[in-house]
């Protein structure tokens, strides 16, 4: 509602969008990541707290309101407010009382009740054994002389059991419980218990004798009435009434006849001093029903229709059941809270309650849920989560502080009922943002991380930019009608708390208007106090509790006997209260020596009497909830999937070592979790990353000569069944399936590393899929391995720097192809298309290209392009016919530091193709930083026309010179790789730290035996390596680094001044060699790995990557 208001200088009423950098949106992206890896913590958490307040709630909450616990919601409208000065109403009936006080909260002794006896029987006169019943049968005959006292057969004459008129009085008194009867308190043996045990004996009139009515400052333990500090006798009278007159005649007498005993306030006995109250005791009426009946439906159908338009939950009674469930929890954690500040709820129909809690929640839920889909699938579960919570907390948060903020001012200004309920509703929007980014995150997270709900994810993602040309074309209420777009909710909550406020406020006031309502807010009259701010002259006594405050705190269920006496077909009625006239006997001690609790007595006595059992019941739960948690999620488990589901952070970090003794100098992986590495020590091994993967030697070169070593590259093809191993003068095939050796090729590479090397999967019907070989020179050769042929190809006839394949996926329309793209010394650029029985290469001409010194080719497969890198620019290509689409000027780039990755292909209904982000990272030449620089369409929802310069006519399409671009520099980068997903991760040393210790020990002749660490420098050596991750910008905002090494890891690692080789595996992992320890790095949860995916690791060659040295930088922190 805030941003409405701000619409005359914003100019929108949409809520604001943080950048993504923001310091707000990237720590709530954080949690929300975090609570995504950490879903069994998260949720223990949430289901903690709603233990520990549940859990109180039959110990605090009773339907006896006289027992110090809070009085729980009934089925009715109920309140006792003071109204205006003023006010031009005929009271129903007049209210007199006496407070009779001894020392501080020692009004229960023996002594003062006598004493209180004697004071009532002289201003009523006798009342042992009151039975007014039998002045039935008597006249009502009023004494001539006003001074004249009525007999007692007079006075209960005009008692209200013997027939209401205008004359009629009743009274109520603690004296009561003993029959008014001076023997019987004498001879009463324990006060207290009398006192507790007639707690619900009822009067001559039916009016229930609560400790709330007869006594005032009262103290409870365990549920029972253990002090009071004021014994309360009141006179209930209509307008007529002789009773009324003679109470009033008779205490202005009394300072006279016991000033020898008594203080009295005021001191000449004359209670002049009066105002109105309202008792009102409302029960719902139909109209209320059929009211709150008619917003429950809507509710229901707001939330069953947005439950309809989502197609990404695999449980969509899950998802009621997680919504109720949290509604719940709020719930009774906000009676809880009201319960225990002594916040009164008795006064407002219970039904309302979960109203107010459901429309607060599901505004903030399918806003979350809603982000969730919109969020690229192909990211992680925890960059989904975390991004989709980043882009929505923030609003929630200001929406709730706003409500918050509203509903504390509105509690100022309305009825004592609704200002109670003012803050229960404030407590529960508190309550409501924490079991949502607790409780409902976890679940989310859960049920994001299956494979239904992923693959769902995609489907809904595509379909939802497939139709944003559709939809930016017709008129929002039809999309609306037609479901394929939601009403903004975004003020609904706020709507349905200020109505609901006005209703109430309006049950309280029938004869008001809204209009008057509002009038006086303006005008600044709290309804909460009319009464003047005077200093009172009772304040010297230390009263446990003022009059007023004991007035506005009557139970309703006594204003309702009241009513069913004067008024039996009314719900409430006007009384005219006087100031009571307080005697303290002469003497007593008024000091309070023991500060009265604040909070509710109830909440005392179940931290004295509940605790124990309460700590078991809470930690029983909470492993009820895991072990429940385990049983529910065990298929996950069993499959790999989230078997990490409460230990995962965004970097997750595995190391393998043992397996070599030196070294690793090269390494290659598939895409279903197989890593080769080959080290120094002459060893081959295979290792499976897999959760439960064996690792095993393929070769040792010192125990066999026909070891194919030296090693010059390797290779896997895209089954993940063949290895190929290039040596000086030969290519061994080793099967991975059934490893076992395959055929040997002979090559002879004449000492010359090759340009590339890969398997050819173009002729689905070889067993063994054809080998390229890319020298230097220029020439390709194409092995096939069943017979040992091979044959050569010209590709291009200057000296090649870069070599990389091209693998076309099929299509309905055409096969998959087989191309090649290089760049040469001379900078030219070649495209080789392997057809039916040869290779074609051509020339690709583009203006300028030889000026811009081009060092590397980047294939993008999935797309049909390649990507030509110059020093401070990059060509994209069409693979068809070589033209130029576009052209991204870059900064300064170092020699083939180019990645690219770009967002899944969105097809629309029309065939065309576009995608959403598009990232380039390199490495900038000067500064050593890794950039990425990412390009979006410039309007949400929008897709970039990717295969074309021109400028898209249709809405919802964005060329590439109208996309938007950013960049994101990331310092002292070391080694890198980009995810799929379009995150970067690396492994770096820590920036700032002397590096004395480590050039110590390569000055030492024999340092290569010492590089296993000392035990007092391993600490140095091992602690300036992190791992970090950092995300394209315009994405998800998470960024995290972590240590690569920890303590307990640190044995069998040698020291090592830069990394080995890095290769890619999977989706989201990468996996390097740090000396002769493989280590593996996963971003955003566990890894699935699939055999032969259309991964778009696939855009770079599958060859062996070599430990290279990395050009030196100044160490920097990362930005």
């Amino acid at each position: 509602m805030i941003w409405y208001f701000l619409y005359p200088f914003r100019r929108t009423t949409e809520a604001p969008v943080l950048a993504p950098t923001h310091p707000l949106r990237d720590g709530l992206s954080r949690y929300g990541s975090y609570a995504a890896s950490h879903v069994v913590t998260t949720l223990l958490v949430s289901v903690a707290v709603a233990t520990m307040l549940i859990y109180p709630i039959p110990f605090l909450f009773t339907t006896d309101f006289i027992n110090g616990a809070s009085n729980l919601p009934h089925h009715a409208w109920t309140v006792a407010q003071p109204l205006p000065y003023g006010a031009a109403i005929h009271p129903d009936v007049m209210m007199r009382s006496i407070w009779v006080h001894s020392s501080y909260m020692q009004a229960l002794d023996k002594d003062l009740l006598i004493s209180a006896l004697d004071l009532q029987d002289e201003l009523l006169g006798s009342t042992e054994g009151f039975n007014p019943s039998r002045g039935r049968r008597e006249d009502r005959l009023i004494p001539q002389d006003s001074v004249l006292d009525l007999s007692p057969k007079q006075r209960d004459a005009f008692h209200a059991i013997n027939g209401l008129t205008n004359q009629s009085w009743f009274f109520h008194s603690p004296l009561q419980y003993w029959d008014c009867s001076r023997e019987r308190i004498f001879a009463d043996p324990d006060i207290l218990t009398t006192v507790n045990d007639k707690k619900n004996q009822s009067t001559s009139v039916n009016v229930t004798l609560r400790h709330s009515i007869v006594f005032s400052g009262k103290r409870f333990e365990e549920r029972r009435l253990t002090a009071a500090d004021a014994l309360v006798i009141t006179l209930v009278y209509l307008r007529d009434s002789p009773i009324g007159r003679q109470w009033e005649r008779k205490t202005a007498m009394l300072p006279d006849k016991v000033a020898d005993k008594w203080d009295i306030y005021p001191p000449d006995g004359c209670s002049s001093a009066s105002q109105l109250y309202e008792f009102h005791f409302r029960p719902i009426s139909r109209q209320d029903s059929v009211i709150l009946s008619i917003a429950y439906a809507l509710t229901a159908l707001y939330f069953f229709m947005s439950l309809s338009k989502l197609r990404a939950f695999k449980s969509k009674f899950g998802l009621i059941l997680t919504v109720l469930t949290q509604t719940a929890f709020c719930l009774m954690s906000s009676f809880t809270i009201c319960a225990i500040f002594r916040v009164d709820l008795s006064r407002i129909p219970r039904a309302a309650y979960p109203l107010v809690v459901l429309a607060m929640s599901l505004e903030n839920i399918f806003r979350l849920i809603n982000a969730v889909i919109l969020t690229p699938p192909e990211d992680s579960t925890n960059s989904r989560i975390g991004h989709a919570f980043g882009e929505t907390a923030y609003t929630a948060i200001a929406s709730s502080m706003q409500n918050v903020i509203l509903l504390a001012l509105l509690s100022q200004w309305v009825s004592p009922g609704v200002s109670a309920f003012c803050i229960f509703a404030a407590i529960a929007i508190v309550f409501d943002l924490f079991y949502l980014s607790t409780f409902f995150l976890s679940v989310l997270s859960v049920d994001v991380r299956r494979t239904e709900l992923s693959d769902a994810l995609a489907k809904v993602s595509m379909r939802h930019n497939r139709a944003v040309s559709e939809m930016n074309a017709r008129s929002a209420w039809e999309l609306i009608l037609q479901g394929k777009m939601t009403m903004s909710t975004r003020i609904a909550s706020t709507i349905i708390i200020l109505g609901f406020v006005l209703i109430a406020q309006w049950h309280f006031f029938e004869d008001d208007t809204i209009f008057h309502f509002l009038g006086r807010i303006l005008r600044g009259s709290h309804f909460a106090d009319t009464s003047s701010a005077e200093k009172s002259s009772l304040d010297t006594i230390h009263q446990a509790r003022s009059p007023k405050s004991w007035l506005r705190m009557q139970d309703h269920e006594t204003a309702h006997e009241i009513i069913s006496i004067i008024k039996p077909t009314a719900h409430s009625y006007v009384a005219r209260v006087y100031e009571p006239v307080v005697f303290v006997m002469k003497g007593a001690d008024r000091m309070p020596h023991l500060k009265e609790p604040t909070l509710l007595p109830a909440a005392y006595d179940f931290i004295n009497h509940q605790l124990t059992q309460f700590m078991v019941i809470v930690v029983v739960i909470l492993a009820a909830v895991r072990l429940l948690t385990n049983y529910l999620l065990w298929e996950e488990d069993a499959n790999g999937d989230d078997h990490h589901l409460d230990g995962d952070a965004l970097l997750s970090i595995k190391s393998f070592p043992g397996g070599h003794v030196l070294d690793v100098a090269m390494m290659t992986a598939s895409p279903d979790g197989h890593v080769v590495s080959v080290g120094l020590d002459r060893i081959i091994r295979v290792w499976d990353i897999r959760p439960g993967g064996i690792n095993y030697i393929l070769s040792d070169g010192d125990k066999s000569e026909d070891a194919p070593f030296p090693v010059f590259a390797m290779t896997i093809d895209d089954g993940s069944r063949w290895l190929a191993i290039l040596s000086s003068y030969k290519a061994a095939l080793w099967n991975l399936k059934d490893r076992r050796w395959g055929p040997t090729l002979p090559v002879d590479l004449y000492g010359q590393k090759p340009e590339a090397f890969f398997f050819n999967p173009s002729n689905e019907h070889e067993v063994i899929p054809r080998l390229v070989l890319v020298r230097r020179n220029g020439t390709l050769t194409e092995f096939i391995p069943e017979t040992g042929e091979g044959e050569d190809f010209g590709i291009c006839r200057s000296p090649l720097t870069c070599v990389r394949p091209l693998f076309e996926p099929s299509k309905p329309a055409s096969p998959g192809r087989v191309s090649l793209v290089t760049a040469s010394r001379r900078g030219c650029v070649h495209a080789a298309i392997r057809e039916s029985s040869s290779w074609n290469s051509r020339g690709v001409e583009l203006d300028g290209l030889g000026d811009d010194d081009v060092h590397q080719v980047v294939p993008l497969p999935l797309l049909g392009l390649y990507l030509v890198a110059g020093a401070g620019c990059a060509h994209l290509m069409n693979l068809d016919d070589d033209s130029l689409i576009h052209t991204f000027q870059t900064e300064r780039m170092a020699p083939r530091s180019l990645q690219c990755v770009h967002s899944p292909r969105q097809t629309t209904q029309s065939g065309t193709g576009g995608l959403t982000w598009f990232t380039l990272c390199y490495t900038e030449s000067e500064s050593g930083d890794c950039i990425l620089q990412t390009c979006m369409p410039p309007e949400e929802g929008d897709l970039i026309w990717y295969n074309c310069s021109a400028t898209p006519t249709r809405r919802g399409w964005c060329s590439w010179e109208s996309a938007k671009e950013t960049r994101r520099h990331v310092e002292n980068p070391g080694t890198w790789n980009v995810l799929s997903d379009g995150s970067v991760v690396g492994v770096r040393q820590k920036s700032g730290l002397n590096h004395s210790i480590l050039s110590e020990e390569r000055r030492r002749p024999n340092g290569l035996r010492h590089r296993s660490p000392r035990k007092e420098l391993s600490r140095d050596v091992f602690g300036r390596w992190e791992v970090w991750t950092v995300f394209q910008a315009g994405r998800a905002t998470m960024h995290e680094t972590r240590p690569l090494i920890q303590d307990d890891d640190k044995a069998g690692h040698l020291i090592v001044s830069e990394l080995g080789p890095m290769v890619k595996v999977g989706q989201k992992t990468v996996t390097f060699s740090f000396g002769n320890v493989v280590k593996v790095v996963t971003v955003g949860g566990h890894e699935r790995f699939e055999d032969g995916s259309e991964d778009q690791a696939r855009e770079y060659m599958k060859t062996g990557s070599r430990r290279r040295k990395a050009p030196m930088t100044r160490p920097r922190a990362w930005s």
